[in-house]
């Protein structure tokens, strides 16, 4: 499969300009860029959503034409973005086949039970027994959502070419290693039965796993193509950013204060118990467990969302926050996990994604917004076009960018990160490490949840383990690898379950 001479201009603004790349059956090709290369918009003409300016596509010899995401999908081309883009009021079932014809019988009526066998098989073959397809899909966790993501594109599409190209962008980002492990052996499946597997990642660790070649764009040009048996993890960044990174994460030089931010005595809310812990001023504590432990509620509690029922809970020697404007006031700032649907407004522009919770008094000052929206820019390294550039228009890398300049927008006394490098190329996710280092060095306590292991490793001070919504321990992550932090959440399951 062959896609030659992909070219897209938006405006003045050049995307992609001439970009090749060449697809073998049984084979796994990453993708790879820093945020802004031009590979979501890769992918959108590959998918027939965006029309390109120029491109020719092959597919074993014979032109292909994509006017159409109708188009792709008769060639045999499907896609799990990277974005968890369902319809929460239909239920898992019904997500799963979304743009099939529904199994009817009598000609009139749906056929609920093919319709539920259909999506059981489509998940079966992900090694999924957990979910119930006739639940509201809307009700699932992150982790699940991007489970019935891949689901939807195993299933046989009637009357249509069958699937010959996967497209995979960014598919771990909301997994847990378990759910990721199925998801490997759902591709070596896919490899083995001769599909060709295009796999989007920032993480270089699953890429250098999973891939057999690689595909670097910068600045919307093709850099190299390279069996990823001939090559490195540092040549590899050294292609994506042009520029040397280093390896690991930034080393703290100042030490957290003793004054508390902090404090949680026992605890609890409808989600979470037995919370006893403190954080203190420049310390960053990581929120760790499998998925749906309660890693995101822990971080709402903070932020008045999520109710307080029991123990003690202080905030600068003061009652939590009741609500997320009282929190902003306090100098709580936050980075939510799903920055479409909790953390942008994505018909506005930069400056007002990034001031809103900012702002004081009736009066807007449009120069003086513009002048602070550049600056937070700057320090987070985005990709735009300036303070007016409706964030609709960036990259999904860039627009969580938007999001953590928000909460720089004064020296918060306390940050909350939930996935705060969730979908961030390798070079902006060190530039974000840094600024979390040095607002830790400031003096803000910081807590941070991740499924990135290594990042929670790498960045913190203490990690805090949940399972299903209890307080298991508080461990010191020195000299600990990822498969150690692991074992403890599963000990954790075990003991809260038992």
């Amino acid at each position: 499969m062959e896609f030659a001479g992909l070219s897209k201009l938006y405006g003045p603004a050049t995307v992609l300009e001439d970009v090749t790349l060449r697809l073998q059956p049984g084979r796994v090709h990453a993708l790879m860029g820093e945020n802004g290369a031009g590979k979501s918009t890769f992918i959108k003409l590959l998918a027939g959503v965006v029309p390109a300016d120029a491109m020719t596509v092959r597919k074993n010899g014979s032109e292909v034409t994509l006017r159409s995401a109708a188009d792709a999908t008769a060639a045999g081309f499907r896609f799990i973005h990277q974005e968890l883009n369902i319809i929460p009021q239909l239920s898992v079932a019904e997500n799963i086949l979304l743009g099939q014809d529904m199994p009817v019988r009598a000609r009139l009526l749906v056929n609920w039970t093919e319709l539920a066998r259909r999506a059981k098989q489509a998940l079966a073959a992900l090694g999924v027994e957990h979910i119930n397809v006739r639940r509201h899909a809307g009700a699932l966790g992150t982790g699940d959502r991007m489970l019935i993501k891949i689901a939807s594109a195993l299933v046989s599409h009637d009357g249509e070419a069958p699937p010959c190209l996967y497209v995979f962008d960014e598919p771990t980002a909301a997994l847990n290693e378990a759910e990721s492990e199925k998801l490997f052996a759902v591709i070596a499946r896919l490899k083995e039965q001769g599909a060709a597997i295009l796999y989007v990642s920032h993480r270089m660790e699953e890429v250098m796993r999973v891939c057999d070649d690689v595909t670097v764009l910068r600045n919307g040009r093709h850099v190299t193509s390279v069996q990823l048996a001939e090559t490195s993890r540092e040549a590899i960044i050294l292609a994506m950013t042009g520029r040397d990174i280093a390896n690991g994460f930034p080393a703290r030089t100042a030490h957290p204060g003793t004054d508390i931010v902090c404090e949680m005595r026992d605890v609890s809310s409808a989600t979470l118990s037995k919370l006893n812990f403190t954080l203190a001023r420049g310390e960053i504590v990581g929120i760790a467990g499998l998925t749906g432990s309660g890693q995101t509620e822990l971080l709402r509690l903070f932020l008045g969302l999520e109710k307080q029922t029991g123990g003690t809970a202080r905030f600068e020697d003061v009652d939590l926050p009741s609500s997320p404007s009282e929190a902003w006031s306090r100098g709580v700032a936050y980075v939510p996990q799903e920055r479409r649907s909790e953390g942008l407004m994505m018909h506005m522009n930069v400056r007002l994604n990034t001031l809103l919770p900012h702002y004081t008094g009736w009066r807007a000052r449009r120069a003086r917004e513009n002048i602070r929206t550049v600056e937070l820019s700057k320090r987070v390294h985005l990709k735009a076009e300036g303070p007016e550039q409706s964030v609709w228009q960036l990259s999904g890398g860039n627009q969580q960018k938007v999001v953590f300049a928000r909460a720089l927008g004064s020296i918060p006394r306390l940050l909350l990160l939930d996935e705060p490098t969730r979908g961030v190329d390798i070079g902006a996710k060190f530039e974000i490490y840094k600024l979390v280092r040095e607002l830790s060095e400031q003096g803000s306590g910081i807590i941070m949840s991740s499924t990135d292991l290594p990042e929670l490793l790498g960045m913190c001070d203490r990690i805090l383990i949940l399972s299903e919504g209890v307080q298991h321990a508080i461990v010191d992550p020195d000299g600990m690898a990822s498969s150690d932090l692991l074992q403890m959440f599963y000990v954790a399951d075990r003991m809260v379950t038992a």
